[in-house]
């Protein structure tokens, strides 16, 4: 985000906090794509509770508005508040071979549908916080600071499981490796 675009959230967050509903639904335009994006890759594909997740989060975000002090960007504020709403919710997780893989035409984290369609299938096979930390940082593009902020992690910690999930998926991805 540059600048400019950063002081223009700040002055829609102040508005937004002051009980201006236009520059909220400005917010809610320009994050819940993300926001739904992100949360469909943590519920494995299952788009109907994403959507429930970020309206949840959105609806928190403008109860508590008037709190936020802007110490984190807006953006991550957010996703804080749609992990507590699934934190809240927590349904079963269905196990590795159980979940669906969903790839839609427009998903773009890979640029080939055999790519996707690998990649999601090797998503589901890591556990929950492995997953949620590389989503978070590399589907969410927060940084470690902000991933391990959403997620209610020490910094460690994150790091950590993001060790582990890349790990994890470098060995079942492997024979996408290019050989010389």
């Amino acid at each position: 985000m540059t600048p400019a675009a950063a002081g223009d959230e700040a002055h829609l967050v102040a508005r937004a906090a002051a009980g201006d509903r236009a520059a909220f639904a400005t917010l809610v335009q320009a994050h819940q794509g993300y926001l739904r994006k992100l949360l469909g890759r943590v519920c494995r594909g299952d788009q109907g509770r994403a959507d429930d997740l970020a309206q949840e989060a959105f609806l928190r975000a403008w109860r508590a508005l008037p709190q936020f002090r802007g110490e984190a960007r807006f953006r991550t504020w957010l996703t804080r508040l749609a992990y507590s709403s699934l934190a809240a919710e927590r349904p079963p997780v269905p196990a590795a071979d159980e979940a669906a893989t969903e790839v839609s035409a427009h998903d773009d984290f890979a640029p080939a549908a055999d790519w996707r369609i690998d990649l999601n299938r090797a998503l589901t096979t890591l556990r929950e916080p492995e997953r949620h930390a590389l989503l978070l940082c590399y589907g969410a593009d927060l940084s470690h600071s902000e991933a391990a902020l959403v997620l209610g992690w020490p910094l460690g910690t994150l790091k950590t499981q993001l060790l582990r999930a890349k790990a994890k998926l470098r060995e079942q991805l492997q024979v996408w490796e290019t050989t010389p």
